[in-house]
């Protein structure tokens, strides 16, 4: 079954902007604009159960806490919950001196007097009131022509301004939306808003808040940009005006209208924290914010411990942050690919705390937003040697050697295929120390050893333990290792040797990787020894090796014998 042809069914909603020498595509966001959170209402709209007033206080202080300055905490003309909410804000004085609480009504004069009602008393608030200007809402919601929807809103405004009167106390501004703003004709809408604006008095001293939103999304961003820097130019008193971008998502395009929006003249920009809103959610805050941040601009809002602001909106709302948020998600910053693995791994290696954040695949610091390293390179079927190895160095401090790395991601890769999930830090620790460490244990174990100096060469007597008979053994070398060599006998040659210091301090360890190989044959292997003493590990390695290759059959168990 394929969809229809759309172009019997659907037609072009927006207007075309005549905007030739449109300036938005030059422009830059240099600067934060002023945020408006719309979580306690359009946010809470949005979800199965509407928030108690326990919960919308608990976000409201969640809010501030991040930083905005206007927050609109409801509908309380529409809701009882909302009305309550709003008085205990204010009774209580739980609204910061530079913050605008902000309340929506509809154009409709006692629904303009409840919502008065709701704010005795409040040092200063944010009232808006909207409706539709679009041919379909005028013609099949409204039954108005356009003079009857302007209409609408003069009398609206003309009520919001005579009824604030009444409460000279509070600092009152004023917001207007025209409702479906991006499916009006521009003229339309601006006559509207000029309308409104005159009678309300807007000039430079006297702001007044033009909410111009994408109520629903029917254009790309650049048609919305288009519009917003239209009005920006053609509006009347522009001075004493605020325009604000309320952008949904139904197109997905949400983040881009807003950000481009801003490029062409908007100021303010409302949304929710991680996008929740009516249908597919407003725009997301938090992705634009931190858009900014990643920029070098101040986004001054702060996400800093995002993982305390996610706790609260999924406890409030019931809405899960999706694991894969820009910012925000669970594995938002982890790595599983091998090729991504690896790039990160050697980012590390050359970010210092001083520099310029400059990563592969990282656009922004994690512990900007209060994340650790830890979950940034997580290992499953199809990662690679650069992910096992980078958390085995970050978490435990031990660095493999390039070969060593390329035979135990072969390893961890038999383990994920097997089990088909992802593996922990901590196993993959434990896979490696039994794969090269414990094998010291199987056929060949260290009992005692002694060195002494013969003639300016290295003597060795050490004793093993070999199938429950203990073997004693000597050999001499111009070092520990080629001495242990040469007192168990066996054709092998070392093709590397690393040793390195693991933990600080007193729990400082020592730590041993050998590569030996099988003398006339292509068969090599690694073992690993860890101990306080650095030639007690050296000769753990060597037996783990050696235990290793009697396992793939390179070296037969009973070929050391007793040289003392």
């Amino acid at each position: 079954m394929m969809l229809k042809d759309p172009s019997q069914k659907y037609r072009r909603m927006y207007q075309r902007v005549d905007l030739p020498d449109r300036q938005w595509p030059n422009n830059e966001i240099t600067q934060a604009p002023i945020w408006m959170s719309t979580d306690l209402r359009d946010g809470n709209q949005a979800i199965f159960e509407p928030m108690s007033i326990e919960q919308k206080f608990k976000m409201f202080q969640m809010l501030v806490g991040i930083g905005f300055k206007h927050i609109e905490i409801g509908f309380p003309s529409a809701s009882q919950v909302d009305f309550d909410f709003t008085r205990k804000l204010i009774e209580e004085n739980h609204i910061p001196d530079d913050v605008y609480i902000e309340v929506l009504v509809q154009a409709r004069d006692h629904l303009i007097e409840r919502t008065f009602e709701s704010l005795i008393g409040v040092k200063r608030a944010i009232v808006h009131i909207y409706n539709s200007n679009s041919p379909t809402f005028r013609k099949k919601v409204l039954n108005v022509d356009e003079a009857g929807a302007k209409t609408l809103a003069m009398n609206a405004a003309t009520k919001v301004k005579q009824t604030a009167e009444k409460y000279p106390d509070t600092e009152w501004v004023f917001q207007y939306s025209p409702e479906c703003f991006t499916a009006t004709e521009l003229e339309v809408a601006k006559d509207v808003c000029d309308a409104v604006t005159e009678i309300w008095e807007a000039s430079e001293d006297n702001k007044v808040i033009l909410n111009l939103p994408a109520t629903v999304e029917v254009s790309t961003p650049n048609v919305y940009a288009d519009q917003i820097e239209w009005m920006h130019r053609n509006l009347q008193r522009r001075e004493g005006v605020i325009i604000s971008v309320h952008p949904h998502n139904d197109r997905g395009c949400g983040i881009a209208a807003a950000e481009l929006a801003l490029m062409a003249g908007a100021d303010r920009v409302e949304g929710c924290v991680f996008g929740n809103g009516e249908r597919t959610g407003n725009v997301d805050v938090a992705a634009v914010a931190l858009n900014m941040y990643t920029q070098g601009v101040a986004p001054n809002l702060d996400f800093s411990n995002v993982n305390e602001i996610i706790a609260t909106v999924e406890e409030c709302t019931g809405l899960p942050v999706h694991p894969r948020h820009p910012y925000a998600g669970d594995l938002v910053f982890t790595a599983f690919s091998g090729s991504h693995q690896d790039a990160i791994k050697k980012g590390f290696e050359f970010q210092k705390d001083e520099d310029i954040w400059d990563m592969p695949y990282l656009p922004i610091d994690p512990k900007d937003l209060g994340r650790s390293y830890d979950a940034v390179i997580r290992v499953n079927s199809q990662s690679g040697k650069g992910g096992i190895a980078y958390l085995l160095e970050s978490s435990y401090g031990v660095v493999l050697p390039r070969r060593l790395q390329i035979e135990f991601s072969q390893i961890v890769q038999q383990h994920t295929d097997a089990h088909g999930t992802e593996i922990s830090a901590d196993q993959i620790w434990e896979l490696f120390k039994q794969t090269y460490i414990y094998t010291a244990q199987k056929y060949y174990q260290i009992k005692n050893y002694h060195l002494s100096d013969h003639n300016g060469r290295q003597a060795v007597q050490f004793e093993v333990l070999a199938g429950g008979e203990v073997r004693h053994l000597t050999g001499e070398g111009n070092g520990p290792i080629s001495a242990i060599l040469d007192a168990i006998a066996l054709p092998i040659d070392v093709l590397n040797y690393e040793e390195k210091s693991i933990g600080h301090g007193a729990n400082a360890k020592a730590l041993a990787m050998i590569e030996l190989q099988v003398q006339g044959q292509p068969i090599s292997g690694f073992g690993v020894g860890i101990h306080d003493n650095i030639v007690t590990a050296s000769i753990e390695a060597i037996l783990a090796c050696i235990n290793r290759m009697i396992e793939k059959g390179a070296i037969e168990a009973g070929q050391v014998t007793e040289t003392a």
